[in-house]
């Protein structure tokens, strides 16, 4: 055999339960040929060539299970707002922007009123003075919410005469106004007069931001996007140029039109395939429109903003089940928790019939009594653990005692569910960027602290997961929740050559703040060099075989 490599003299942890060490791997074209020690896999394959890792850790690449990469991509060219802290510096970067040579639309994201000592949602007035003559649109942070000037509320035709659309909502004001603010379905109102970026502009977009997951040790995405991304993939394919495995979630609003033309879950190739259905059940705490059994905490008769009530999202699913296409179902609140469980329940058999892995993205607060509802329903658990850390203040402003039971990875793991972890970047992250980096996300699984507290105990401690729990959630169960778990995920023979090599062992760390400070030394997906940091010289002068 010639052609291959072997890569050695590694501390390799396989995350396979029959092997879970190993000190080499053998790698022939995308695929892993051989597990084994360094000595032997040398002998064995001594026509490959050979990579001295020096001790270095190998693990299976990380696959982040839920992402809006071209939302992040684009993101990093608009205004980022995730780092203000008022509506006044805010207003200060619209203004800079403004000032600038640019034409059309003023498109930034990332604002969070929880955060301003203003303690006020902004309005079109706040934008106008700052932008007369351009449009403008500011996603918040959780990208459940929209905020635009007046000029934009003209080029979309809203007024106050509009309607608001089924599940979504246009604040206004006493005598009815539009005061520039769109709640969930409703930001579709501006979005549909936005002009699209360029078809180059997105593929340029998207090459951009592989290249940054590549850095942070992803191999995967399970992307949340619309038809025009998956476009770009696999126009990206067809040209050699997709360096992650893609899972596409394709949107409610192209469910009839998937269907029409026969598009299935795992439809595709070991790079590009179609994941399943998403849907919304609700908002978000942040906005305070996640569905709730109870009101939010101080806010009588708040109950938040079911996109889709009980019987829609039966129907919903019911749709996507007949068509053979999985769903993955944004639910943030219990009532929208405990209205998907029951849509789920209500197709289980016609789903098991069709061998479909649904998923619950978020589960961010559960009612105790729907817990183990979900490895019943046979349901996977995609969530974000980030969000718990930076979430954990509003959380226990609005959800109160409720909070006992959010972002429940200990209760909902041990309860025979698999947990598939992501980041949600750019939305629900303080910083966009750095949302990449599972290493952020391994900590707040294990810790539940925020990154600048290591001396606080933890935010409900009893959830925290173990290392090995939390890295398996990032490999095995994002695999799983693909329904790729029979060649992605694990390192051993006949699976995908999707790796990692780190500069530290993860596992023989003196604090979890350490997690924070490992470096990815090199991303091999497909058993080719992605990306391989300059000390690394044995992986750098090998290249993209």
């Amino acid at each position: 055999m010639k052609g291959g490599t072997v890569f050695y003299n590694a501390v390799v942890y396989t995350y396979d339960r029959t092997r879970p060490r190993a000190e080499a791997l053998a790698v022939m074209g995308e695929e892993i040929v051989a597990v084994g020690d360094s000595a032997d896999l040398r002998e064995a394959f001594p026509s490959f060539h050979h990579v001295d890792l020096e001790r270095r850790v190998v693990l299976p690449g990380f696959v982040d299970s839920h992402v809006h990469l071209l939302d992040f991509a684009l993101g990093q060219r608009g205004i980022d707002l995730s780092t203000t802290r008022s509506l006044e510096e805010v207003r200060a970067r619209v203004a800079e922007s403004a000032r600038g040579k640019g034409e059309g639309w003023i498109l930034g994201q990332g604002w969070d009123p929880n955060l301003w000592p203003e303690r006020r949602l902004p309005t079109r007035y706040d934008l106008d003075v700052l932008s007369p003559d351009r449009p403008v649109a500011l996603r918040s942070k959780d990208g459940h919410l929209l905020w635009v000037n007046s000029l934009a509320l003209r080029e979309a035709g809203v007024s106050r005469v509009t309607p608001d659309p089924p599940g979504g909502a246009i604040l206004r004001d006493p005598a009815g106004e539009p005061l520039g603010i769109f709640q969930e379905k409703a930001q579709e109102l501006i979005w549909k007069v936005v002009p699209p970026p360029r078809p180059e502009e997105i593929e340029e977009a998207l090459r951009s931001a592989m290249a940054i997951a590549h850095r942070f040790g992803l191999v995967g995405i399970h992307d949340m996007e619309g038809p025009e991304v998956f476009r770009a993939f696999q126009r990206l394919e067809r040209k050699g140029a997709l360096m992650l495995r893609v899972t596409m979630m394709l949107p409610e609003r192209i469910l009839g039109e998937a269907a029409a033309v026969g598009l299935t879950t795992g439809f595709g190739s070991p790079w590009l395939r179609v994941g399943g259905v998403k849907i919304f059940a609700d908002g978000t705490l942040g906005a305070q429109t996640a569905s709730m059994l109870e009101p939010f905490e101080g806010q009588p008769g708040n109950y938040g903003i079911p996109v889709h009530d009980r019987e829609e999202l039966i129907a919903l699913i019911q749709d996507a089940v007949r068509a053979g296409l999985s769903v993955a179902v944004h639910a943030i609140g219990d009532r929208a928790n405990r209205w998907v469980l029951d849509a789920l329940e209500a197709n289980l058999e016609a789903s098991r019939r069709q061998r479909l892995r649904h998923r619950i993205e978020h589960v961010q607060l559960l009612h105790p009594a729907d817990l183990p509802r979900l490895s019943c329903l046979e349901v996977v658990a995609s969530m974000q653990p980030i969000h718990a850390t930076y979430d954990r203040d509003l959380a226990e402003q609005y959800w109160g005692k409720r909070s006992r039971y959010a972002y429940a990875w200990r209760s909902i793991l041990d309860s025979g569910v698999v947990l598939a972890f992501g980041s949600d970047t750019p939305y629900g992250v303080p910083d966009p960027l750095a949302g990449l980096n599972p290493f952020r996300g391994l900590y707040a699984a294990v810790t539940r602290k925020r990154e600048n507290e290591p001396a606080s105990s933890g935010w409900h401690p009893e959830e925290c997961l173990t290392l090995e729990e939390a890295i398996r959630a990032y490999t095995v169960g994002a695999a799983y929740a693909s329904g790729e778990e029979a060649y992605r995920g694990m390192l051993s023979e006949g699976y995908l050559a999707d790796f990692v090599v780190l500069d530290k062992d993860p596992f023989q760390l003196s604090a979890p703040e350490e997690l924070l400070t490992i470096k990815v030394e090199a991303t091999v997906v497909g058993g080719a060099i992605r990306f391989a940091t300059p000390g690394l010289s044995s992986l750098s002068a090998q290249g993209n075989p």
